[in-house]
């Protein structure tokens, strides 16, 4: 594939990202009769908060808290107040385009795209093999269409090669999850935070990337809960913390063994529970044996008296719960990092309890349920494991194919752009992911779009990846197709269709199995509805780890929700696991597993002398492709800042607004400095959400985790250089990007 077919300006001026801003007639405080009120969803993180969007004549003009929800109770943030507005955008993809060398993208229709896509991926599959051609989905997608994806892939495309942006978000909680309780889910339903003695928050920016979720803290707090918050930066929420732990990125299992080596030396334990109902203990406690206060003090960076301050407040506690995200999942060693935090819960026996349990943070919208049904590179639904001959039987036996029939485990995000860049994949489907911005050291990830023989993708908007695509299919937003989620705390929802998708845009599932039906598989994805495609899930499901035969939409609908498992249609679904001491591994046990402190790939050096780490803010999600459209929160936080110290930026002459060169062994960007207080002194702190020459991603390291194989997006060694130019002086791709449009 040549580069894009005109420049980046010309695809922006047609295609956006623009700035879109509500008329006066659309605001929330101008109800405007609407013709319906629908209750639905939050499109954006995995607390998939309620909400009401009110349609007039067909379109979605506003909305109305949902106070009767049981999680957000009507509460939304910035982003959730904000989302409708992507609803009647101007950047909407209205009908397929086609590229064309020298003009850009131009509109087809519908049979001439499905003629070239289909003769695509004949031709690339002939010539190359299955395998030629991969597959790259969102995680934000419902359960309905996850789950066709997982089947679309295997049973259609007939490719090991599929796997989704939870590669960059869940992927090393879900086998920490796994390896320690044989099941990859949140603990407990957020409910159990309100009574809870002492909360343990580690690498989640709750505040900003989840701010709901917010006020169950402030609940607990009330009650007097006491908090601990673990980040190499003062966030928000650590400002009011009991104890603040900010510790050098990297160093996540350093100080989590160094904290359960003080627990065993002061026998703050459950040995109860940990005799009789876990294994490994004595394993992980040798692994530790070393971690002293003085060595945990020398690594991370924080004194010995505030670590073990934070260790004896979680080991006298009667009742805790710990909550985590991204910040020590973001690394080459993420599952340990997961492990070891696992490894402070289940040493203190505090699971499975009434306000005691583990969480895991989902930062996409369908990030639980999309990770369970079948579109990762190992995986088959109901969190089935691809290479287990048993797990392949009972899922071909649901589909109606021969289980030899069934391609084996493939390559992860990462690794196919790897093989792209290699030669090996040639062609690529895409539906709602953007790697350009997304993946690390995204040089390495345009070199691969640029490699490919064909290029299609589906997507509601023109994002920076698909400037790349040979044919775009425009697809559907959440709430133009029926169907569920699964929130972070493992409550099955209901999503529902609020309006038809615009112009000659379709909804994602009848694209699915159009290109089903024309590579000779139709038989198999002739779904009359979500709930039909729903049903099948449920049978697919039965008897998994993530069982949810139980769950119907009439069950959901009725009670705002169904937990998982829920094995059987009376049985009342599951807020609380583990209840009964029995976990879902071979012995019965929770599991122990040591965590050997390691070092991240790539350290400060005398020619890299400071620490890069990546990360969110309120106002904007993910890469940006839909958030980068709406005027208000771009206006928010309108470009990426880089975050540093006051005696950091002083060594280098660094003031407010200077914009400044940071350079990685990746690459080189520039970026205005934000100084503040509330990061470390030898590091520096830049938001992901942008593409171009304002992309983070240009700078990350692409080290993969070996289990999880999540890149190490949270740290890597850079330099910063000052350039004489003020903010304001940076990429005329970025003045492209901050355009104003009213609509």
């Amino acid at each position: 594939m040549a580069k894009l077919p005109v420049t980046a300006d010309e695809i922006i001026n047609v295609f956006g990202p623009h700035k879109h801003y509500p008329n006066k007639g659309t605001v929330r405080s101008n109800p405007q009769n609407p013709d319906a009120l629908v209750k639905t969803h939050c499109c954006f993180c995995g607390l998939q908060c309620g909400i009401q969007l009110k349609v007039k004549d067909k379109k979605v003009v506003g909305f109305e808290p949902w106070n009767d929800f049981p999680f957000n109770e009507g509460r939304l943030c910035p982003k959730g107040v904000q989302r409708y507005m992507q609803d009647n955008h101007p950047d909407r993809l209205l009908s397929p385009y086609k590229r064309v060398e020298g003009k850009g993208f131009v509109p087809i229709e519908w049979d001439e795209a499905y003629d070239v896509v289909i003769n695509e991926i004949k031709r690339i599959q002939e010539k190359y093999g299955k395998n030629s051609f991969a597959m790259l989905s969102g995680v934000s997608l419902t359960n309905e269409k996850s789950y066709m994806i997982g089947k679309f892939a295997r049973v259609a495309l007939k490719t090991a090669n599929l796997d989704y942006n939870g590669r960059l978000c869940m992927v090393s909680a879900g086998a920490g999850n796994k390896k320690a309780f044989g099941m990859d889910r949140s603990s407990n339903s957020w409910a159990d935070l309100a009574h809870a003695e002492v909360i343990i928050i580690t690498g989640a920016n709750v505040s900003e990337c989840f701010p709901v979720l917010t006020h169950k803290i402030w609940e607990a707090r009330d009650n007097g809960a006491k908090l601990i918050v673990i980040d190499p930066r003062q966030i928000p929420i650590a400002r009011t913390a009991d104890i603040h732990l900010p510790l050098r990125p990297g160093t996540d299992s350093a100080l989590t063994n160094t904290m359960l080596k003080v627990l065993i030396d002061n026998n703050w334990l459950d040995n109860d529970f940990i005799h009789n109902y876990t294994s490994g203990f004595e394993e992980t406690a040798e692994a530790v044996k070393d971690c002293t206060l003085e060595w945990g003090e020398e690594v991370t960076g924080i004194p010995k008296e505030l670590i073990y301050k934070a260790a004896e407040m979680w080991g006298k506690a009667k009742t805790s719960f710990l909550m985590h995200a991204r910040g020590i999942e973001h690394h080459s060693k993420g599952v340990q990092n997961v492990s070891s935090c696992i490894n402070l819960v289940l040493a203190t026996g505090r699971i499975g309890k009434p306000y005691c349990g583990y969480g895991t943070i989902t930062g996409q919208g369908n990030g639980q349920g999309g990770r369970e049904h079948g579109h990762k590179c190992d995986q088959l639904p109901g969190n089935r494991d691809i290479e287990n001959p048993e797990h392949r039987k009972f899922v071909a036996n649901v589909w109606g194919i021969k289980e030899e029939d069934m391609p084996g485990k493939g390559l992860s995000a990462y690794e196919i752009i790897e093989a792209i860049n290699r030669g090996e994949i040639k062609g690529l489907l895409s539906i709602c992911f953007n790697p350009l911005v997304s993946l690390p050291n995204n040089s390495n990830v345009r070199a691969a779009l640029e490699k490919l023989e064909f290029y299609a993708g589906i997507d509601f908007f023109l994002s920076e990846t698909l400037r790349h695509a040979n044919i775009i299919l425009a697809g559907s937003l959440q709430e133009e197709e029926e169907g569920t989620t699964t929130s972070a705390e493992g409550r099955v929802i209901r999503i529902r269709a609020v309006v038809d998708p615009p112009g000659k845009a379709k909804r994602d599932s009848e694209i699915l199995m159009e290109l089903a039906r024309r590579l000779g598989e139709g038989d198999k994805f002739n779904y009359k509805n979500s709930e039909e495609t729903f049903n099948e899930l449920r049978v697919a499901s039965r008897g998994s780890a993530a069982d949810y035969y139980g769950i119907t939409y009439e069950r959901v609908e009725k009670n705002l929700g169904i937990f998982w498992p829920c094995p059987t249609e009376d049985h009342p679904g599951t807020p609380r696991l583990w209840e009964d001491k029995v976990f879902n591994t071979n012995d019965k046990k929770a599991h122990f597993n040591p965590t050997p402190y390691k070092k991240p790939t790539e350290e400060p050096d005398e020619d890299y002398p400071i620490v890069l780490t990546t990360g969110r803010v309120v106002s904007q999600y993910l890469s940006g492709s839909q958030t980068r459209r709406i005027g208000k929160l771009v206006d928010l936080y309108p470009e990426p800042l880089l975050e540093i110290h006051p005696k950091l930026a002083a060594k280098y002459g660094i003031e407010e607004n200077d914009l400044i060169k940071v350079s990685t062994r990746r690459g080189s960007a520039l970026f205005p400095a934000n100084v503040v207080e509330t990061i470390r002194q030898d590091t520096v702190f830049i938001p992901y959400h942008w593409g171009g020459v304002n992309s983070a991603n240009q700078l990350t390291i692409d080290a993969l985790d070996p289990v999880s194989k999540i890149p190490e997006f949270k740290v890597c060694a850079c330099k910063v250089e000052k350039t004489g130019r003020k903010k304001g002086e940076n990429s005329k791709e970025f003045a492209n990007q901050s355009r104003d449009i009213q609509y």
